[in-house]
């Protein structure tokens, strides 16, 4: 008996490190992937990594209004929300593949 529940064990770990592996592999692949968010109609448009890395910000010359400073600043903060706000959707969402949807905090 006892040598079966062994070999269940070790099918177990076995399945749990292919898992991290693949959780792993998906980690570095978002790393590389760039996700957009916008505001303001298109006026303001931000680029992030999925490791959560501004790459880009491009402003449209009629969004930079110098009597309305405060408006393109909360372009721009809308506009980075988004972007990582999706990266964020994209990532549970890819991880949710390898995990089943199960919460593994601590994980990834």
């Amino acid at each position: 008996m006892k040598k079966g529940f062994g070999g269940g064990m070790q099918q177990l770990m076995k399945q749990a490190n292919q898992m991290q592996n693949k959780m792993k592999k998906i980690q570095e692949e978002l790393a590389l992937k760039e996700f957009a968010g916008t505001a303001g109609g298109g006026a303001v448009k931000v680029m992030v990594t999925g490791n959560n890395e501004v790459k880009s910000v491009v402003i449209q010359p009629d969004a930079a209004s110098p009597d309305d400073v405060e408006m393109l600043q909360d372009l721009i903060l809308a506009a980075t929300n988004d972007a990582l706000k999706t990266a964020k959707e994209t990532h549970d969402a890819e991880m949710a593949k390898v995990t089943g949807g199960m919460n593994m905090p601590g994980m990834f």
